[in-house]
């Protein structure tokens, strides 16, 4: 008996990586590194990125070769680049899981659809209202239901529209009674917003500041009349001056994105624009981020005539990569908040939408503010179909083309509202690995040598 026991001991020991399951990733990405004889190799499931020498290139090759205990395995599996485990399977089930997961519920409220501004590739159709003093209850009795049903205690609103900064009054006072509810339940509130930037003044900084904002976005388009041919005043007239006044003079405690929406005619100014808000940023004190972003087509851009179908049909991958290669992260099973029950869009109206691009669409709408109530969502809803079809683009994708792409955990189908209503986005980049790959390493050998590994980059 103890002969037979040994045997198989020594039968579990000499097993190989490949009896013992161990397969290498169907979502990595590799490109050579150049002037050198390494290979950076970026698993998008785990969030990894790392450079391999060609000794461990060889090991890889061989993994079902390998003793399952070489010491090479853990080194491997570490960073996501092999496992032994269904990788399809794990986002479907952070897919599945996403849509009830909450750390705390996350209101987009939009207090205006009006805007001063009249930019040519804006997706809305701007409306002229407020949102009235009855709709502002029912949003407060709607995140007071929300947080009952989620158990949650804590809040973040994200300030919309429109333009959110030409009703402050409405952000005021909506703030002072949400923040008062997440007290109540010893939580917390936080805030962030979206804003042209032409109202963003000393005044106003001060109020948000006073209100837990603690990001906002800006759109900057280019240099002076780069900006001002797109971000423009409604009935015509220049931005940029006003904007950067407003970023350099006021102090702002909370950080500022400033968005770059890069499209065929201000491309050539990306770099530029990039100098000049680090620039800013050191004159002002502020905390400013510059964002490249590429334009994308919608179905109320194409309508405004020529020129925004010129400015919305570049190829912009290049800007894509930059993009993507900044917010480098751990895979998962949905694309946004619209795959999230306790993600929810408010338009000035109440009307209730799972996506930003349909707060001023009252078509898509699954619901209102007064009447919707999260502990019986679909029953609730007046339209549950505009619930249920955002909810269901999560992982598992219902398209099998993306689930056999290697980019997958990375875009997750794509945006939920763009497959829906539009087409299906790809990554702009998808069959141009081996650049995004290298924006990486570029992007970690910023603060590590290119040797060293850099587990979630």
């Amino acid at each position: 008996m103890a002969s037979s026991h040994n045997n198989s001991v020594d039968q579990t020991q000499s097993r190989t990586a490949g009896e013992a399951g161990w397969h290498v990733s169907r979502y990595n990405l590799s490109a050579p590194i150049p002037n050198t004889n390494k290979t950076a190799i970026a698993n998008l499931l785990k969030g990894n990125c790392a450079v391999y020498t060609p000794i461990e290139l060889y090991l890889l090759s061989v993994l079902d070769e390998l003793d399952e205990h070489h010491p090479i395995i853990e080194r491997f599996a570490k960073r996501g680049i092999i496992c032994r485990f269904d990788e399809l399977a794990v986002l479907d089930s952070l897919g599945r899981a996403a849509c009830t997961m909450e750390r705390s519920i996350e209101l987009t409220i939009c207090p205006t659809m009006g805007c001063n501004f009249d930019c040519p590739y804006c997706f809305e159709d701007h409306g002229r209202g407020k949102m009235s003093t009855e709709v502002q209850d029912d949003v407060v009795a709607l995140a007071q239901r929300m947080l009952d049903a989620s158990d949650s205690n804590c809040i973040h609103v994200s300030w919309f529209g429109g333009e959110p900064l030409l009703a402050p009054d409405i952000i005021e006072s909506l703030s002072k009674r949400l923040m008062a509810l997440a007290e109540e339940r010893d939580g917390s509130y936080s805030a962030s917003i979206i804003t042209n930037g032409y109202l963003l003044t000393q005044e106003n900084v001060d109020m948000l500041a006073s209100y837990n904002v603690t990001s906002a976005q800006v759109t900057i388009d280019g240099m002076g009349s780069t900006h001002d041919a797109t971000r423009r005043l409604v009935g015509g007239g220049s931005t940029f001056e006003r904007i950067v006044g407003n970023l350099r003079t006021c102090k702002i405690p909370f950080r500022v994105t400033v968005r770059h929406n890069v499209h065929e005619g201000n491309k050539h100014e990306i770099d530029k624009l990039e100098t000049y808000i680090e620039t800013l940023a050191e004159e002002s004190g502020n905390n400013l981020e510059y964002y490249p972003a590429p334009v994308s087509g919608n179905p109320v851009a194409e309508n405004r005539g020529e020129q925004v179908r010129l400015l919305c049909g570049t190829d912009t991958s290049d800007v894509g990569i930059r993009q993507e290669a900044s917010r480098f992260h751990i895979g998962r099973g949905h694309y946004c908040g619209a795959h999230n029950l306790w993600c929810v869009g408010i338009d000035y109206c109440g009307n209730l939408q799972k996506c930003w691009e349909a707060v001023d669409k009252p078509w898509v709408s699954f619901g209102n503010a007064h009447d919707w109530d999260p502990a019986h969502p679909f029953e609730t809803a007046s339209d549950p179909d505009n619930l249920t079809m955002y909810l269901n683009t999560a992982c598992p994708v219902p398209d099998e083309e993306c689930r056999e792409c290697v980019w997958l955990p990375m875009c997750v189908g794509g945006c939920p509202h763009k497959r829906l209503f539009e087409s299906r986005q790809c990554v702009a980049f998808k069959n141009n690995p081996e650049d995004y790959v290298l924006a990486l390493v570029d992007r970690i050998g910023k603060n590590k040598d290119k040797d060293e590994v850099a587990d979630k980059c």
